[in-house]
C-alpha cells in the first residue's frame, strides 16, 4: 500500500461546511486513469481534482463520481488553496494546464489575498426552445432557455424565489436532449432586484443540476459561471458581477468580464487533511 496526500476544501465559502467541498489529491506520478475515477467516486463529492507539478507550472485533471470532466471551477480553486497555503506559500500566482481548456491561471488578489482569482475561458451559449418534456421535468415555464455544451439547459427563471425553491426531477434530467444528444444537466439563473445593494446582495443567482455527471445538485459552481458572467453583462451593463448560488450549502462567486476570459474569485477553507491508501500499480 502507498498514501498519497489528501485535502478536502470547502470553495466559495468563508465558513467550514459551506460551499463546495472539493477533494484535492497532489501526485507525484499520474496515477491510472481507472483508478482515479475509483477514489473519486469513493470521495463522494461532486469532483476531485489530481494534479501533478511539472517544472513551472502543475497538470490538473477533475473527476466527478461518475466521469471525468472537463473543466472544474471549485476543485481548481480548492487546489490553488493547497498550493498556497501548503505546498508552495512564497507563490502568488499558479499555472494549472489542463487537456481540454489550455492554461489556468489562479493568483491572490492583490487587495484581499484570502481570496483568489481564477482566470477561465469563456464557454459558448445560445438560444434554443422551450418545450413540453423539458417544462414537465423543470416543474415551471421558463422565461428563456440557452443551450449550453453538448446539451446542457439553462434555464432563466422569474426571481431569485423561483430559483431557491426550483424542485425539478432530478432523474429526468438526463432524458431531455436535442439531434439525439441527452442532457446530462440543467441549470437556473435570474436576476437578482438591487443587485449587491438589495436584499440578495448579488448580480444574479443560480443553482445547477448535473445527474448526468454523477452529482444530482452541485453546491456551487465556478465553470457554469464561465457562460452566466458574458450572460449576464449583456443584460445588466456590468463588466463585474457579484453571483450567489442558492443550494443548500450556499457560495459566493466575485467575476469580472475580460471578454474571451472570466475572472472568477472566491474564498476557500480547509476541511480536513488526511492521506489516501490505494494499491500500488
Amino acid at each position: 500500500m502507498s498514501g498519497f496526500p489528501l485535502y478536502q476544501v470547502d470553495a466559495f465559502a468563508s465558513d467550514v461546511l459551506s460551499g463546495n467541498p472539493a477533494a484535492v489529491m497532489p501526485l507525484d506520478r499520474w496515477l491510472p486513469e481507472a483508478l482515479m475515477q475509483r477514489i473519486a467516486a469513493e470521495n463522494s463529492v461532486s469532483e476531485t481534482a489530481f494534479f501533478v507539478r511539472n517544472g513551472g507550472h502543475y497538470e490538473i485533471r477533475w473527476f466527478s463520481p461518475a466521469m471525468e470532466v472537463p473543466l472544474c471551477g471549485h476543485a481548481t480553486l480548492g487546489s490553488a488553496w493547497v498550493i498556497f497555503n501548503h505546498l508552495d506559500p512564497a507563490a502568488d500566482s499558479i499555472t494549472f494546464r489542463t487537456r481540454t481548456m489550455g492554461d489556468l491561471t489562479v493568483r491572490r488578489d492583490a487587495a484581499d489575498p484570502a481570496r483568489l482569482v481564477m482566470d477561465f475561458p469563456v464557454t459558448d451559449f445560445h438560444p434554443s426552445q422551450t418545450f413540453p418534456e423539458l417544462e414537465a421535468v423543470a416543474g415551471v415555464v421558463p422565461q428563456s432557455v440557452w443551450a449550453v455544451r453538448a446539451a446542457d439547459f439553462l434555464l432563466v427563471l422569474d426571481g431569485p424565489e423561483a430559483v431557491r425553491d426550483f424542485a425539478p426531477k432530478i432523474d429526468r434530467i438526463t432524458t431531455l436532449g436535442r439531434n439525439g444528444v441527452f442532457s446530462n444537466g440543467m441549470m437556473v439563473t435570474a436576476a437578482a432586484p438591487g443587485g449587491v445593494e438589495g436584499p440578495w446582495g448579488c448580480d444574479f443567482v443560480c443553482r445547477n443540476f448535473q445527474p448526468g455527471r454523477g452529482v444530482p445538485e452541485d453546491p456551487v459552481t465556478g465553470s457554469m459561471h464561465t457562460f452566466l458572467v458574458p450572460f449576464w453583462r449583456e443584460r445588466l451593463g456590468k463588466d463585474v458581477l457579484v453571483s450567489r448560488q442558492l443550494s443548500k450549502r450556499g457560495g459566493t462567486l466575485y467575476c469580472r468580464d475580460l471578454g474571451e476570459r472570466i475572472e472568477i474569485a472566491g474564498y476557500a477553507v480547509p476541511f480536513l487533511v488526511g492521506t489516501c491508501s490505494v494499491p500500488v500499480f
